[in-house]
Protein backbone atom coordinates (compact mmCIF):
# COMPACT_ATOMS: atom_id res chain seq x y z
CA UNK A 1 0.00 0.00 0.00
CA UNK A 2 1.29 3.39 -0.74
CA UNK A 3 1.23 6.63 1.06
CA UNK A 4 1.77 9.77 0.26
CA UNK A 5 2.72 13.74 1.25
CA UNK A 6 3.59 17.17 0.45
CA UNK A 7 5.73 17.20 3.37
CA UNK A 8 9.55 16.52 3.15
CA UNK A 9 10.12 16.36 6.95
CA UNK A 10 6.93 13.25 7.14
CA UNK A 11 8.69 11.72 4.20
CA UNK A 12 12.25 11.93 6.00
CA UNK A 13 10.91 10.88 9.10
CA UNK A 14 8.96 7.59 7.97
CA UNK A 15 11.28 6.39 5.44
CA UNK A 16 14.39 8.50 6.26
CA UNK A 17 16.34 5.14 8.04
CA UNK A 18 15.16 2.75 5.27
CA UNK A 19 16.87 5.73 2.67
CA UNK A 20 20.35 5.76 4.47
CA UNK A 21 20.58 2.18 4.90
CA UNK A 22 21.20 2.26 0.87
CA UNK A 23 22.96 5.76 0.57
CA UNK A 24 24.14 5.57 -2.34
CA UNK A 25 21.41 4.03 -5.06
CA UNK A 26 19.24 5.96 -2.56
CA UNK A 27 21.28 9.80 -3.30
CA UNK A 28 18.86 11.35 -5.44
CA UNK A 29 16.05 11.06 -3.19
CA UNK A 30 18.31 11.79 -0.02
CA UNK A 31 18.93 15.00 -1.55
CA UNK A 32 15.93 16.52 -3.10
CA UNK A 33 13.75 15.41 0.17
CA UNK A 34 16.31 17.36 2.25
CA UNK A 35 16.81 20.45 0.02
CA UNK A 36 13.27 20.56 0.09
CA UNK A 37 12.67 20.26 4.30
CA UNK A 38 15.32 22.76 4.23
CA UNK A 39 14.03 25.70 1.52
CA UNK A 40 10.83 24.11 1.31
CA UNK A 41 8.60 23.22 -1.83
CA UNK A 42 10.25 25.91 -4.10
CA UNK A 43 13.70 24.85 -3.75
CA UNK A 44 13.02 22.52 -6.88
CA UNK A 45 11.10 24.87 -8.93
CA UNK A 46 8.19 23.89 -11.02
CA UNK A 47 4.79 22.45 -8.77
CA UNK A 48 4.94 21.77 -5.20
CA UNK A 49 6.94 18.12 -4.72
CA UNK A 50 4.80 14.87 -3.79
CA UNK A 51 6.61 11.81 -1.90
CA UNK A 52 5.35 8.42 -1.07
CA UNK A 53 6.21 5.44 0.47
CA UNK A 54 5.01 1.79 0.03
CA UNK A 55 4.85 -0.91 2.89
CA UNK A 56 7.59 -3.07 0.79
CA UNK A 57 10.01 -0.37 0.92
CA UNK A 58 9.51 1.47 -2.37
CA UNK A 59 9.56 5.26 -2.46
CA UNK A 60 8.95 7.69 -4.57
CA UNK A 61 9.79 11.69 -4.84
CA UNK A 62 8.03 13.43 -7.82
CA UNK A 63 9.13 17.08 -8.72
CA UNK A 64 6.96 18.22 -11.72
CA UNK A 65 7.72 18.75 -14.07
CA UNK A 66 9.89 16.35 -14.30
CA UNK A 67 9.42 12.85 -14.66
CA UNK A 68 8.75 10.67 -11.55
CA UNK A 69 11.49 9.28 -9.52
CA UNK A 70 11.07 5.56 -8.32
CA UNK A 71 13.89 3.60 -5.71
CA UNK A 72 14.17 2.52 -1.89
CA UNK A 73 14.87 0.31 -3.76
CA UNK A 74 11.31 0.55 -5.47
CA UNK A 75 9.84 -2.95 -6.76
CA UNK A 76 7.89 -4.06 -10.42
CA UNK A 77 5.20 -5.03 -8.60
CA UNK A 78 4.71 -1.39 -6.18
CA UNK A 79 5.49 0.37 -9.60
CA UNK A 80 2.25 -1.13 -11.09
CA UNK A 81 0.45 -0.52 -8.52
CA UNK A 82 1.59 3.42 -8.47
CA UNK A 83 0.84 4.06 -11.85
CA UNK A 84 -2.91 3.34 -11.06
CA UNK A 85 -3.08 6.10 -8.39
CA UNK A 86 -1.29 8.94 -9.72
CA UNK A 87 -2.24 11.28 -12.61
CA UNK A 88 -0.76 13.72 -15.25
CA UNK A 89 3.01 12.03 -14.83
CA UNK A 90 5.25 13.19 -17.22
CA UNK A 91 7.87 10.33 -17.38
CA UNK A 92 9.28 7.86 -14.87
CA UNK A 93 12.93 7.58 -14.08
CA UNK A 94 14.19 4.31 -11.99
CA UNK A 95 15.98 0.86 -12.50
CA UNK A 96 15.86 -0.77 -15.83
CA UNK A 97 12.80 -2.90 -14.50
CA UNK A 98 10.67 -0.90 -12.50
CA UNK A 99 10.56 1.49 -14.87
CA UNK A 100 9.69 -0.61 -17.66
CA UNK A 101 7.14 -1.76 -15.62
CA UNK A 102 5.56 1.96 -14.53
CA UNK A 103 5.59 2.61 -17.60
CA UNK A 104 3.87 -0.57 -18.94
CA UNK A 105 1.06 -0.04 -16.43
CA UNK A 106 0.59 3.75 -17.35
CA UNK A 107 0.47 3.32 -20.85
CA UNK A 108 -2.52 0.95 -20.16
CA UNK A 109 -4.25 2.91 -18.06
CA UNK A 110 -3.90 6.16 -19.56
CA UNK A 111 -3.61 5.04 -23.45
CA UNK A 112 -0.39 6.72 -23.44
CA UNK A 113 2.79 6.12 -25.28
CA UNK A 114 6.11 5.83 -23.73
CA UNK A 115 9.32 7.19 -25.20
CA UNK A 116 12.45 6.06 -23.96
CA UNK A 117 14.63 9.13 -22.44
CA UNK A 118 17.75 9.63 -20.91
CA UNK A 119 19.58 6.29 -19.73
CA UNK A 120 21.65 6.91 -16.91
CA UNK A 121 24.89 5.09 -14.95
CA UNK A 122 24.91 5.86 -11.16
CA UNK A 123 29.15 5.56 -10.32
CA UNK A 124 30.73 5.13 -6.55
CA UNK A 125 34.44 6.36 -6.15
CA UNK A 126 36.87 3.85 -5.28
CA UNK A 127 40.20 4.71 -5.02
CA UNK A 128 40.73 8.02 -6.24
CA UNK A 129 43.32 8.40 -9.65
CA UNK A 130 44.64 11.97 -9.92
CA UNK A 131 45.12 12.77 -13.92
CA UNK A 132 48.04 14.67 -14.71
CA UNK A 133 46.61 18.25 -16.20
CA UNK A 134 48.11 21.25 -16.44
CA UNK A 135 46.81 23.82 -14.39
CA UNK A 136 45.48 23.28 -11.01
CA UNK A 137 41.81 23.64 -9.23
CA UNK A 138 40.38 26.06 -6.79
CA UNK A 139 37.16 26.84 -4.84
CA UNK A 140 34.69 28.97 -7.04
CA UNK A 141 33.89 32.75 -4.96
CA UNK A 142 31.44 35.01 -5.20
CA UNK A 143 33.88 36.74 -8.04
CA UNK A 144 33.14 33.49 -10.03
CA UNK A 145 29.29 34.39 -9.72
CA UNK A 146 28.42 35.50 -13.46
CA UNK A 147 30.79 33.09 -14.98
CA UNK A 148 28.96 30.06 -13.01
CA UNK A 149 25.50 31.43 -14.08
CA UNK A 150 26.96 31.43 -17.73
CA UNK A 151 28.58 28.12 -17.80
CA UNK A 152 25.74 26.22 -15.45
CA UNK A 153 23.36 27.74 -17.63
CA UNK A 154 25.23 26.21 -20.84
CA UNK A 155 25.58 23.10 -19.53
CA UNK A 156 22.23 22.53 -18.82
CA UNK A 157 21.17 23.59 -22.42
CA UNK A 158 23.68 21.15 -23.70
CA UNK A 159 21.79 18.29 -21.50
CA UNK A 160 18.32 19.49 -22.23
CA UNK A 161 17.67 20.00 -18.51
CA UNK A 162 17.41 24.19 -18.64
CA UNK A 163 18.27 25.64 -15.56
CA UNK A 164 15.42 27.49 -12.97
CA UNK A 165 16.42 30.22 -11.25
CA UNK A 166 19.87 30.03 -12.27
CA UNK A 167 21.20 33.50 -9.75
CA UNK A 168 19.51 31.49 -6.88
CA UNK A 169 21.38 28.12 -7.66
CA UNK A 170 24.48 29.75 -7.81
CA UNK A 171 24.39 31.80 -4.43
CA UNK A 172 23.00 28.45 -2.97
CA UNK A 173 25.91 26.36 -3.89
CA UNK A 174 28.33 29.39 -3.55
CA UNK A 175 27.45 29.46 0.62
CA UNK A 176 28.88 25.88 0.97
CA UNK A 177 31.67 26.00 -1.47
CA UNK A 178 29.63 23.42 -3.92
CA UNK A 179 31.87 24.78 -7.48
CA UNK A 180 35.63 23.88 -7.51
CA UNK A 181 37.36 25.31 -11.01
CA UNK A 182 39.82 24.13 -13.15
CA UNK A 183 42.77 27.03 -13.98
CA UNK A 184 45.44 26.41 -16.63
CA UNK A 185 47.42 29.97 -17.53
CA UNK A 186 45.77 31.89 -14.93
CA UNK A 187 42.03 31.32 -16.25
CA UNK A 188 38.96 29.19 -15.89
CA UNK A 189 38.54 26.27 -18.33
CA UNK A 190 36.00 23.58 -16.40
CA UNK A 191 33.90 23.34 -13.67
CA UNK A 192 32.65 20.79 -11.65
CA UNK A 193 29.69 20.63 -8.61
CA UNK A 194 28.82 18.91 -5.63
CA UNK A 195 25.64 18.57 -3.19
CA UNK A 196 25.13 18.82 0.33
CA UNK A 197 26.14 15.64 2.28
CA UNK A 198 23.08 12.68 2.38
CA UNK A 199 23.09 10.27 4.18
CA UNK A 200 26.96 10.19 4.26
CA UNK A 201 26.84 10.52 0.54
CA UNK A 202 27.98 13.64 -2.08
CA UNK A 203 27.25 13.50 -5.71
CA UNK A 204 29.20 15.10 -7.78
CA UNK A 205 27.61 16.99 -10.66
CA UNK A 206 27.34 19.36 -13.24
CA UNK A 207 30.87 19.10 -14.94
CA UNK A 208 31.42 21.36 -17.31
CA UNK A 209 34.06 22.03 -20.52
CA UNK A 210 33.40 24.79 -22.89
CA UNK A 211 33.82 23.68 -26.00
CA UNK A 212 37.19 25.69 -26.83
CA UNK A 213 38.66 23.90 -23.87
CA UNK A 214 37.72 20.23 -24.42
CA UNK A 215 40.21 17.91 -25.26
CA UNK A 216 42.92 18.18 -22.71
CA UNK A 217 41.93 16.30 -19.73
CA UNK A 218 39.95 19.35 -17.70
CA UNK A 219 36.73 17.72 -16.70
CA UNK A 220 38.76 14.97 -15.39
CA UNK A 221 40.84 17.10 -13.92
CA UNK A 222 38.34 19.17 -12.38
CA UNK A 223 35.95 16.21 -11.40
CA UNK A 224 38.91 14.40 -9.23
CA UNK A 225 39.78 17.86 -7.76
CA UNK A 226 36.04 18.04 -6.28
CA UNK A 227 35.84 14.17 -5.43
CA UNK A 228 38.86 14.53 -3.31
CA UNK A 229 37.62 17.33 -1.58
CA UNK A 230 34.27 15.67 -0.86
CA UNK A 231 35.81 12.76 1.35
CA UNK A 232 35.35 11.25 3.76
CA UNK A 233 32.14 10.43 2.48
CA UNK A 234 30.89 8.29 -0.06
CA UNK A 235 31.32 10.33 -3.74
CA UNK A 236 29.03 9.37 -6.54
CA UNK A 237 28.14 10.43 -10.00
CA UNK A 238 25.48 10.06 -12.75
CA UNK A 239 26.22 9.68 -16.45
CA UNK A 240 24.71 9.20 -19.42
CA UNK A 241 25.21 6.44 -20.99
CA UNK A 242 25.19 7.99 -24.75
CA UNK A 243 28.16 9.47 -24.17
CA UNK A 244 30.88 6.87 -23.93
CA UNK A 245 33.64 9.86 -23.49
CA UNK A 246 32.00 10.85 -19.30
CA UNK A 247 32.26 7.17 -18.88
CA UNK A 248 35.53 6.44 -19.70
CA UNK A 249 37.42 9.57 -18.12
CA UNK A 250 35.04 8.80 -14.63
CA UNK A 251 35.95 4.83 -14.58
CA UNK A 252 39.77 6.07 -15.77
CA UNK A 253 39.85 8.45 -12.18
CA UNK A 254 38.41 5.47 -9.61
CA UNK A 255 34.66 5.47 -10.26
CA UNK A 256 33.18 2.26 -10.21
CA UNK A 257 29.45 1.49 -11.30
CA UNK A 258 26.53 0.71 -9.11
CA UNK A 259 23.20 0.66 -11.18
CA UNK A 260 21.81 1.51 -14.59
CA UNK A 261 18.70 3.96 -14.43
CA UNK A 262 16.19 4.40 -17.53
CA UNK A 263 14.06 7.09 -18.20
CA UNK A 264 10.39 6.98 -20.01
CA UNK A 265 8.59 10.20 -21.26
CA UNK A 266 4.97 9.44 -21.60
Amino acid sequence: MWSTTSDADEFRTVVGAALRARPVENTLLLTISAKVAEVGPGAVGGARPVFGWHTDGSAYVWTPPRPLLLGGPATPAAAVELAGQLADVPGVNSTDEVAKAFAEAWCRRTGATARPGLRSRLYCLGDLVVPEVAGHARVAGPADRDLLIAWLTACGAELHEPLTAAGETVDAGLSYGAYHLWEDGGAPVALAGMRKPAGGVVRVGPVYTPPEHRGRGYGSAVTAAISAAARPHEVVLFTDLANPTSNSIYTKIGYHPVEDRQVYEF
